[in-house]
């Protein structure tokens, strides 16, 4: 563990990215495969393989807990010491420099061992774990076991380079080796793979998410139109990117369904209307977009529109989803796109070929309903709402997204407004000969859609930033006016320069209210100019409401902060997204 440290330690130490790719390979080659494997992972920043459904659940808390108790360090120096990194794996290397362990035992394969121990262990159990085994690391193994923990590793290492250090160890290419780990969702048993050259067996495995294909903005129609001809165009929606993994698994026959959103969390507990008509689908890999949705029969026919974002915020974030909010807010899945079918990935083929595949797997899938599956397997297992009525809910909705084509920046503009009408946020425009390409953003996607007006808002409190941020007061949290009252409507990291940040720094130091250690009350002088995707209601804030995706503007210097927006401006902001 300590000869990864010492890398680790090197590989913060360069911005350089072939160096950090020689260091780390250099490490790889070192060890035998089995601590190789450890290694790839470790330094990816990761306790456990991707693909698994494991988790430490150790957080900040809990490790500021065992930290205080292993260096007997007050809550004051503890502050202190984080201030000084802004990462808390750099503070615990000096807090527990005098009682940390002076000659390094712990082998990578302990670690392994240690970690699989406290993932397993609940609540308080987790606690005397952690803190035997920093008891047993030197300062340096403390800065980065904590580091892992906490999935953080911040040496500008991410997993892509690990994937290149890979190849430089084995003599592989550096695509064979990004593709095997793409595929199996685990650097270690890439690594494995790598070592006895051996690549070209990666198989496939479901249920873990794969990196999700991101669009570009364009300006407006002229521009999205110059890039490609012909285009298949989409409505934006404003819901959540998700990835639905429908098969089965070795061991069980029943099929099973995993929904991942765009940070690669495992979403399903969250939407479970969707899970069992998503068992119709036999081992594919879908990417669309869950919305809050509003149902209708007309002539017979089910039609439906996306509601706005605010509505599905109040499903985000539970742990249990009750049939009140089931039947108060519906959703749908807005499927535009396959990753996997047939015991293929699709990835590499042209999106006009994704798109007849996707076709003809909603001709042959019989989707159930909610009320088809609850009449053949019993009922589901909800929370009944208090005096809900049956039938009630509208059937599930698993939906094939409606695509269009566009054959001028003309035709571009009436999709959009026609888009804007039914209330999405705006077009998606595709190239029909795209491969699919995880995790990038790029030209091929590009995204078309009108921001709502901007806010003037002062700034209420900051808070240090982390990596090379760590020393500034980046963190802005914002309010509006409501008569003589401040009330905060939400937080910003982007939007000012290196500069401006600095400065800002100096004042706010200067004009702190009340320290709080990594958060300082400040006076509310400073005024913003703030865009955001749309407004939310939210009991985050007292003022009832949240920003989603707020990026500041610019500084406003010429306003005072009686000229700031009121709650009323922003109130008025969310009835206009109806």
């Amino acid at each position: 563990m300590q000869q990864l440290a010492q890398v680790a330690e090197r590989v913060a130490a360069t911005t350089k990215k072939g160096e950090k790719v020689a260091l780390v390979a250099e490490h790889l080659r070192a060890l035998a495969p089995e601590d190789a494997a450890r290694a790839a992972l470790f330094l990816s920043g990761r306790p456990f393989p991707a693909w698994e459904e494991t988790t430490l659940n150790v957080g900040g808390a809990l490790l500021w807990r065992a930290l205080q108790q292993i260096s007997g360090k007050s809550d004051a120096e503890l502050a202190a010491a984080y201030r000084r990194y802004g990462d808390l794996g750099a503070a615990a290397r000096d807090l527990v420099e005098e009682e940390a362990a002076k000659q390094p035992t712990l082998a990578l394969e302990y670690v392994e061992r240690r970690l699989r121990e406290i993932a397993r262990a609940s609540g308080t159990a987790k606690v005397p774990l952690v803190i035997d085994l920093l008891r047993r690391a030197t300062p340096l193994e403390t800065k980065y076991l904590i580091k892992i923990m906490t999935g953080e590793m911040r040496i500008g290492l991410k997993e892509s380079l690990v994937e290149e250090a890979i190849a430089h160890a084995y003599g592989a290419a550096v695509k064979d080796v990004q593709r095997a780990n793409m595929l199996v969702g685990d650097i270690s048993a890439t690594l494995a793979l790598a070592a006895r050259g051996a690549l070209a067996e990666a198989r496939m495995r479901l249920f873990h998410p794969i990196g999700f294909m991101l669009a570009s903005p364009a300006e407006n129609a002229e521009d999205a139109f110059r890039y490609f001809e012909p285009a298949q165009v989409e409505d934006k929606y404003d819901g959540i990117r998700a990835q639905a993994h429908c098969g089965s698994v070795e061991g069980s026959a029943a099929p099973l369904v995993r929904l991942f959103s765009r940070t690669l969390d495992d979403v399903s507990q969250a939407f479970p209307e969707l899970l069992p008509p998503l068992k119709c689908f036999q081992d594919v890999i879908l990417d669309g977009e869950i919305v809050a949705w509003k149902a209708a029969e007309r002539a017979g026919v089910t039609e439906g529109r996306a509601l706005p974002f605010s509505e599905l915020q109040k499903r985000l974030g539970r742990k249990r989803v009750t049939r009140e909010l089931l039947e108060d807010v519906p959703v749908a899945y807005l499927v535009f796109d396959v990753l996997y079918a047939e015991g293929q990935l699709a990835l590499d083929r042209p999106l006009r070929e994704r798109a007849t595949l996707l076709d003809r797997i909603f001709r042959e899938t019989k989707i159930a309903t909610v009320a088809e599956v609850e009449d053949a397997q019993g009922r589901l297992a909800f929370e009944p709402a208090v005096g809900s009525k049956a039938g009630a809910r509208a059937p599930t909705q698993i939906i094939r997204a409606p695509i269009a084509r566009a054959d001028s920046a003309k035709h571009l503009d009436a999709l959009f407004e026609a888009a804007r009408a039914r209330g999405n946020e705006g077009l998606m425009i595709k190239d029909v000969e795209s491969a699919y390409q995880p995790g990038r953003r790029g030209k091929s996607w590009l995204k078309l859609k009108r921001e709502l007006a901007t806010l003037d808002v002062v700034v209420t409190a900051v808070e240090y930033g982390h990596g090379k941020r760590n020393k500034v007061l980046s963190d802005h949290t914002f309010a509006v006016r409501d008569g003589e009252r401040l009330l905060n409507v939400g937080k910003a990291y982007s939007g000012l320069t290196d500069a401006e940040i600095a400065e800002l720094t100096e004042w706010f130091l200067a004009h702190t209210l009340e320290d709080r250690g990594h958060l300082r009350l400040v006076e509310p002088q400073v005024v913003l100019e703030v865009a955001f995707n749309a407004v939310m209601k939210s009991d985050r804030h007292e003022s009832g409401y949240a920003l989603r995706f707020p990026r500041i503007v610019r500084l406003r210097p010429d306003k005072k902060p009686a000229e700031i927006d009121t709650l009323a401006r922003v109130e008025e902001v969310y009835r206009s997204q109806e």
